[in-house]
């Protein structure tokens, strides 16, 4: 099974293809730059918007493929022509090539609860949310999603697609992304560090460790297509969690005090990133994706996979 992954070198792509490679699959790893990507992995190292790398990763054919490689939200926002470049066209590219590729490939595609836009209704988010996306990023998001379940139905590729939530905690430093808070909070208070927070106290987020989110991809390859809705998208499972909460738990596990972190909320970045309401994913439990199970392990797991490195 050879299963190529595009941004295999990222903060969860990398997780990800060390599960792959330690169960013995075959791996094609894409990404912009080699250093990020596993030893084991075939890498193929380049531009995805160049049909020539494309052509590289896929020269051995493609029993699956995992596709997370994307321009996040801040970036998509602040470059909309690189969001569409990427995130849209490439990616359809990526589809038609896996589909003449591989015999009726797995396509696991890594979405977003960008998806469902801001303000998210205050009632809640469930499987019958309509997406009403708002930023750049979310709206591409949402048209791949339908193109995966498109080609699905028409019998050339099997689609799953899943919708990821805040994933903790991502490496330390710039990433294009506007929750980067998030991940943030994880690395300052591990230092000792105070941290001033973008978001009210009581904010609430939707959050998953990357150890749990790379578990989740290696689901969406192994499962039975035949769990998936007809849509072939489910958001995953997640924790609501308020910031208070969440510092208070990285610092009690890091042996430091949540008294480092001071609030100073941003009105906009708190309506887009920190009012998650409730979140019910009975479509995602049914086919088999998890959450970190609860607060304490959600840290420990994001801690873990830092001191990885």
């Amino acid at each position: 099974m050879t299963v190529i992954v595009t941004g295999a070198g990222g903060f969860v792509g990398r997780q990800l293809v060390r599960r792959l490679l330690a169960a013995g699959k075959s791996v094609v790893g894409m990404d912009s730059a080699a250093g990020g990507i596993p030893a084991g992995a075939r890498a193929v190292v380049g531009d995805i918007c160049s049909g020539a790398v494309r052509a590289e990763a896929f020269r051995d054919g493609c029993s699956a493929l995992v596709h997370l490689a994307t321009v996040p939200g801040g970036a998509a926002e602040a470059d909309p022509a690189a969001s569409r470049r990427v995130n849209v066209d490439a990616m359809y590219d990526l589809l038609e090539e896996a589909k003449a590729a591989g015999d009726r490939p797995r396509i696991v595609y890594a979405s977003s609860i960008a998806v469902f836009g801001d303000p998210l209704p205050a009632a809640g988010v469930d499987d019958a949310t309509p997406l009403a996306p708002r930023m750049v990023y979310g709206g591409h998001k949402a048209m791949m999603e339908i193109a995966v379940a498109m080609m699905h139905h028409r019998g050339e590729i099997e689609g799953v697609s899943v919708r990821l939530p805040g994933i903790l905690a991502r490496p330390k430093g710039p990433s294009g992304m506007k929750s980067a808070f998030m991940s943030d909070l994880f690395h300052a208070l591990r230092a000792g560090e105070s941290f001033v927070c973008p978001v009210s106290q009581g904010a609430t987020i939707w959050a998953q460790s990357v150890s749990r989110c790379a578990d989740n991809l290696v689901h969406a390859l192994e499962m039975d297509a035949a769990l998936m809705p007809v849509t072939r998208v489910v958001t995953l499972p997640a924790q609501r969690v308020t910031m208070d909460d969440l510092a208070a738990e990285i610092a009690r596990q890091c042996g430091t005090s949540a008294d480092l972190v001071r609030y100073q909320p941003d009105a906009a970045l708190e309506a887009a990133f920190g009012a998650h309401p409730a979140l019910a994913t009975p479509a995602a439990e049914r086919a088999g994706f998890a959450h970190d199970g609860d607060l304490a392990r959600l840290v420990a797991n994001a801690l873990a996979m830092i001191a990885q490195g």
